[in-house]
């Protein structure tokens, strides 16, 4: 069995905290946040969260990533800018590699003069650069040439000597520019990742900002015909400008909710929650309880996320018009289940008045009942209405509409 999550809103819930749904709009106001957009305190936020997501801060107006978010092999060579301490570990590791050479020295049989002074090299270079890494090799090829190569304790150059003063400076050249290029390889795959990481940044922005501006033109279309509804005399016209507008609104309202600049899919019960409680916001109705059950990992992609959200708008606000119609109060739920083989079922149960004895689903003129089927339809699935008690409202989508869950978790919360 899925464990299921039910969340319910009810009379006397405070309502302060969200806004309406159908907010009235003029069109002065609404030019106004357009053009201050960019410096909206939604934009702002989005920014930052943007920002502490991937470790990018704005410097003089340019993108750049924090340092600390590098790869650790990408912040070599080190002490570049305190030379003097690289100078000084270079010294300490040289002088480690001599010491180890002379108690190594005994056990070693001949012909090793630079078995530990290799590494020192290495490490040097790898750590604090070309520059400090040929030091360390003049210094470790000197202490094995006076120390470790026959005769000892002096700097007598003889043909074996050349040879192994030769074999010495190929191996720690060869050492020397792999690691110059590894760590110029480093700099430019970190110069690449921050690149990425600003353009990723900036297509996020800009998606967001273009989302913005959609809803607002979204919010003046309504607001125009809202002030066109004040001038129509006949009563047949004012109600439909009335719900084009709102349904206008309502698109424009859920649309930068829905959509994420990666294209995922986005979980539905969340999203459908906040959208049935300004519905009901909306309608003015204090005296309706709302609650939302179901799976919340369910995940809904984007091209069927606004139809589905007109369709279930339309489904609780007809049950708060029609099925507690004459000031009766009641409740309603709205269940969200679903699977990868059966597909998406969207419930919205009320207590309502319930149906008409003859009302017939297929030859209703209701313009609100159309387009909700069209948009079901359109997605291969179905919209439909049935008297239970009250007025069940059922949309049902194909399985290919439903995202993979993120996470396993569920939750299960309820009040009334």
């Amino acid at each position: 069995m899925i464990a299921s999550a039910s969340r319910s809103i009810g009379p006397g819930r405070d309502t302060t905290s969200t806004p309406a749904l159908f907010d009235p709009i003029s069109i002065k106001a609404v030019h106004v946040l357009d053009a201050y957009v960019p410096l909206s305190r939604e934009q702002r936020n989005v920014t930052k969260s943007v920002q502490a997501r991937n470790g990018i801060g704005m410097e003089g107006g340019s993108i750049a990533i924090a340092s600390d978010r590098r790869r650790w092999t990408e912040r070599l060579p080190i002490a570049r800018d305190r030379p003097l301490l690289g100078s000084l570990t270079t010294i300490a590791i040289v002088a480690l590699a001599w010491a180890a050479r002379t108690i190594a020295d005994p056990l070693l049989p001949p012909g090793f003069p630079y078995i530990t002074f290799f590494p020192a090299v290495i490490v040097t270079s790898f750590l604090f650069g070309v520059w400090l890494g040929s030091a360390s090799a003049i210094l470790c090829g000197l202490l094995a040439w006076y120390f470790f190569i026959p005769p000892p304790n002096s700097f007598m150059l003889t043909g074996t000597t050349g040879i192994a003063l030769c074999f010495y400076l190929f191996v720690v050249a060869t050492d020397l520019a792999l690691v110059h290029w590894m760590q110029n390889a480093n700099r430019q795959l970190a110069r690449e990742r921050e690149r990425s990481q600003s353009l990723a940044m900036t297509r996020e922005l800009l998606f967001r900002e273009l989302q913005h501006r959609i809803s607002n033109n979204l919010q003046v279309a309504a607001a125009l015909l809202s002030m066109q509804k004040r001038r129509l005399a006949d009563a047949d016209a004012r109600a439909a400008l009335e719900e084009a507008s709102g349904r206008i609104a309502l698109v424009g309202r859920i649309s930068r909710r829905l959509y994420d600049p990666s294209g995922a899919a986005q979980p539905l019960l969340p999203f459908l929650e906040v959208l049935c409680r300004d519905v009901v916001e909306a309608s003015g109705r204090d005296d309706v309880a709302l609650t939302m059950q179901g799976d919340e990992r369910l995940l809904l992609q984007p091209d069927a996320a606004v139809p589905t959200a007109l369709i279930v708008a339309e489904a609780v606000a007809n049950a708060i018009e029609h099925g507690f119609a004459r000031e009766r109060s009641g409740r309603i739920i709205v269940t969200v289940a679903g699977d990868g083989e059966n597909g998406l079922a969207v419930t919205i149960d009320d207590d309502g008045h319930g149906l008409a004895e003859n009302f017939d689903g297929n030859s209703t003129t209701s313009l609100g009942l159309q387009i909700a089927t069209s948009l079901a339809r359109g997605h291969g699935g179905g919209f439909a209405l049935e008297r239970r008690g009250g007025t069940r409202a059922t949309l049902t989508l194909p399985p290919h509409l439903l995202g993979q869950p993120s996470t396993e978790r569920l939750f299960a919360t309820s009040g009334v």
